[in-house]
């Protein structure tokens, strides 16, 4: 039996993606993002405790925000209607979902120490799409 590598198998499935036009993307719609996000979506969200505080960080969630139109949350049960400030999409450059905080807009929120119990998210993708996600602390708990 023949037995290739993964090293191997991600340089095929890259060649793949590039022989097929698909490496030409560049992940600002729905389409695109969608797949990305479903296979990360116990990904979405971690939670950190830092100087006395419960972060709720959005970091991957945010870096595939080109082809989502909000992202809303909710914590302890609560239905996820605060919307998350996110930066644009920087459609014009050659990495559209980079992150930069540069504006003022950082991919956490700061909630009261040992306070977040569970969050939900609720992604709005620009197809009028959406997808839920539920987190138990645990489960998102990094340290």
């Amino acid at each position: 039996m023949y037995r290739i590598s993964r090293l191997k198998l991600i340089g095929l499935f890259s060649a793949a993606l590039m022989a097929s036009g698909a490496g030409a993307q560049t992940y600002t719609t729905a389409a695109e993002v969608k797949p990305i996000l479903s296979m990360t979506k116990p990904n979405w969200i971690a939670v950190r405790e830092w100087e006395g505080a419960d972060l709720i960080y959005f970091t991957n969630a945010l870096s595939w925000r080109c082809g989502v139109t909000e992202i809303r949350y909710g914590v302890n049960g609560a239905v996820p209607d605060q919307v998350l400030a996110m930066e644009p999409c920087y459609e014009t450059e050659a990495a559209p979902n980079a992150l930069k905080m540069d504006g003022g807009i950082l991919p956490y929120i700061t909630l009261p120490l040992g306070s977040v119990q569970t969050v939900s998210v609720l992604m709005i993708y620009d197809d009028g799409t959406e997808e839920p996600a539920d987190y138990a602390r645990a489960a998102v708990l990094i340290p």
